[in-house]
């Protein structure tokens, strides 16, 4: 267990190994709940609504996939026309 010390305006500072155990950055949102006669701080990720999709099973799934496939070097192009593009498209293996 660590000693903080509440500073002016009752800010706290977590200390640092914790910051990056938890990836929290200046500006993240905290939960707080009085649990057990004591505080409980925890990391809370605000998404914003037009960005969930990104954090669907489905779509980490393919971003993983993709990234794989760069890794290997299976990818197509870049094309210099788009008749070029179209053409690795329609011969493609999916």
């Amino acid at each position: 267990m660590e000693l903080i010390k509440v500073r002016r305006h009752h800010q706290i500072t977590l200390p640092a190994h914790l910051r990056k155990k938890f990836n929290i950055s200046e500006g993240d949102y905290m939960e707080i709940a009085d649990r057990d006669g004591g505080i409980l701080i925890k990391p809370v990720k605000v998404i914003s609504p037009d960005q969930a999709y990104f954090y669907t099973k489905e779509w980490q799934e393919g971003e993983a996939e993709a990234d794989k496939d760069i890794a290997e070097g299976s990818t197509e192009g870049p094309f210099e026309k788009i008749g070029d593009a179209l053409g690795a498209l329609k011969t493609a293996k999916i």
